[in-house]
């Protein structure tokens, strides 16, 4: 599954969601969806914006990680 970082780098620079809607002109309902990691698809204008916004890496903002680690599943 794929986590998406944005609540954390917002909460990092003290960012409400009306605050990055005015600095990106991004839709409400995106940054809402990403933010509550609901998203089942990111535009990449959208990981663009976000990306130039908050200074960073793509890699800081989405994180992949494996869906046992996730759901507590172990492999034997």
């Amino acid at each position: 599954m794929i986590r998406c970082h944005l609540a954390r780098l917002m909460g990092e620079r003290k960012m409400k969601i009306s605050d990055v809607l005015r600095e990106t002109g991004l839709r409400r309902n995106t940054v809402t969806l990403m933010y509550k990691e609901i998203a089942q698809k990111i535009d990449i204008e959208a990981l663009d914006r976000l990306c130039l916004l908050f200074d960073c890496e793509v890699a800081d903002m989405l994180e992949y990680v494996e869906e046992s680690k996730t759901l507590g599943v172990t492999h034997d």
